[in-house]
Order: structure tokens, then sequence, then C-alpha cells
């Protein structure tokens, strides 16, 4: 059942509002909706976790455009995985951007193609309005999902793998038809393995009001997960029959010892930096002639 506006004309001009509750049609549990308040909204869940979502994010027409490039020019793929010891097909459609250098990324038995930033060019402008809107925030990886109707979900999971900290900060970017994310606190017993097999309500048990939540993700919004969301929670996008258009969604994360993208110049200005770094300390180590020419030999970090 989906969120309905009720309006009630009263004598006089008077209006009133309400709102119903959202209910899983097929495990019966009422999840509360935060009240849309066309900004920025914060969600306290406890324990250090926590939720913000912006549903303008960016403008209808901005994100159309972005739509619109995504939907064409990304390098979809519908990848078959391993759930639970057998072969499924992804209920949905991926591509993954990476800095390069960094760890691969894999999942379900499944490692994606790294592309990078320059390979997608409006990825970059996404990018620097996530890194605006949340000061602060550094990502370097960027998982792709298209969603092209209401057959096509993700079940419930967290994005705790090993590859990034365990208070990682996720950011959420979504295009197209507006789907619900819900959200489910983890029992003690829950398993941390991904579950794509079988819709999330299928699998989903009665639980009590404060330990679900949902939203609904519209077009040009942004969610983010933050704090021990993903230690704590598990989240979904479920199906929903309804929905015939594509949503596409980037879920943007930090890997661990990784930096955001850096521009040619930012390169540049790294090398010179660590080179004049490590001739300085070689000099006050004594041996300065004899250390120099061995310095364009070192090996150092670069992004």
């Amino acid at each position: 059942m989906i969120v309905v506006l009720v309006v009630n004309y009263e004598e006089f001009g008077r209006m009133s509002l309400r709102f119903k509750e959202v209910i899983d049609s097929e495990s019966e549990t009422k999840i509360p909706r935060p009240l849309d308040l066309g900004r920025r909204q914060t969600l306290d869940l406890g324990n250090g976790s926590e939720i913000v979502y912006i549903s303008k994010f960016v403008s209808s027409d901005q994100a159309w455009t972005w739509f619109d490039f995504l939907n064409q020019h990304i390098p979809w793929t519908r990848p078959t995985i391993r759930v639970f010891g057998r072969s499924v097909v992804q209920p949905r459609d991926t591509c993954y951007v990476v800095n390069p250098g960094l760890t691969t990324y894999s999942y379900s038995g499944y490692k994606p193609h790294a592309y990078t930033w320059d390979d997608f060019p409006p990825l970059k402008d996404i990018l620097n309005a996530v890194h605006e809107a949340l000061p602060g925030s550094s990502f370097n990886s960027l998982l792709l999902n298209r969603y092209k109707g209401g057959n096509d979900y993700v079940g419930w999971h967290s994005d705790d793998e090993k590859l990034y900290a365990l208070n990682q900060e996720i950011a959420s970017v979504s295009f197209g038809c507006e789907r619900d994310f819900l959200l489910k606190k983890k029992s003690n017993k829950t398993s941390q393995r991904r579950n794509d097999e079988e819709p999330p309500a299928k699998k989903s048990k009665k639980s009590s009001v404060a330990d679900t939540h949902s939203f609904v993700l519209k077009h040009g919004s942004l969610l983010v997960m933050k704090g021990y969301t993903q230690r704590d929670w598990m989240h979904s996008v479920p199906k929903r029959l309804k929905a015939e258009a594509t949503r596409i969604n980037l879920t943007f994360r930090s890997m661990q010892g990784g930096r955001a993208p850096l521009s040619n110049l930012a390169h540049l200005i790294w090398h010179v930096s660590r080179y004049i770094l490590n001739m300085t300390l070689h000099c006050f180590r004594g041996g300065f002639l004899t250390r120099l020419w061995m310095l364009p030999l070192r090996n150092w970090d670069c992004p």
C-alpha cells in the first residue's frame, strides 16, 4: 500500500491534511514514513546511526538531463551472481566506477569491470554536487543500479564489506521513477550476507514500528546513510508492481585507504610535494649527494 494524502475540504474553505501509514502488503508490517518537508530531513536511528534525506537535491530539469545520459551511455550489465549456492540473474542492471589503483570490488561471486570517472565525465559533476551538499565527504567509488520496472529490486542487505569502514558514509542519488526505500533493524541472529534471490517482503518478519522506516526516493533526491547504519540496519528497494518506469540509482562510497578523484593539477602537486618532502628528509639524515640520486627510484603512493 502506498502513502495517500487525504484532503478534506471543510466549510468556510478550510482544508485539513493527514498522511496514511505505509503497509507492506505481504508482511502486514506498518512502516512509518517521515514527513517530506521538501528540503533536508534527518532521522536519528540511535546508537550512532543516522539517515539524511534531501528530496530536492538537484532541480528536476538537471536530474532528467543526467538520467538521460546515464540511461543511454552507461554500459549497463545484468550479471549472474551466486546466492546461497545457486546461480541467479541479478534483478537489476549495474555498473561500477572507482579511482584507479583501489582494491577490486566484488559481491556474491561477481567482480564487476572497474570503469574510471574519466570514462563518463558527467559522473564527476554529480560527484561534485554530492560533495558540495555533504561538506567534509570524500567518495572514491560508485555503484550504479538501474531498475527497469517494478519487478526489479534489491533484497535486504547491508553495505558492510570489509573494503569500507564500519562507520562509513554512503550517499545515494536517485533519478527517474520513484521507489520505496525500506530500513529494518538487524536482529542479533541476522545474516550479514546479501540476498537478491527473493523479494524482501517474502523474507521479512513482523517487527516493531520503531525498528522499520520507509522513504520514497524521489527523482533528483539524495539519501545518506551515516554512522553505524550498515552495522545495525538493513535496507532494501522492494518490488512494486505499479512502478512501470525506469529508476537509476547512484551509490557513492569511500574505500578505506582511497581518496576522492583528483584533477590533473592536483596529481602534479601531489607528486612534487612528495618529492620535495622526501628530499628534505634525506638531507637532514645526511649523505645529501649520495642519497639524492636515489630519490626518483623511491615508490610513493599516489591517488
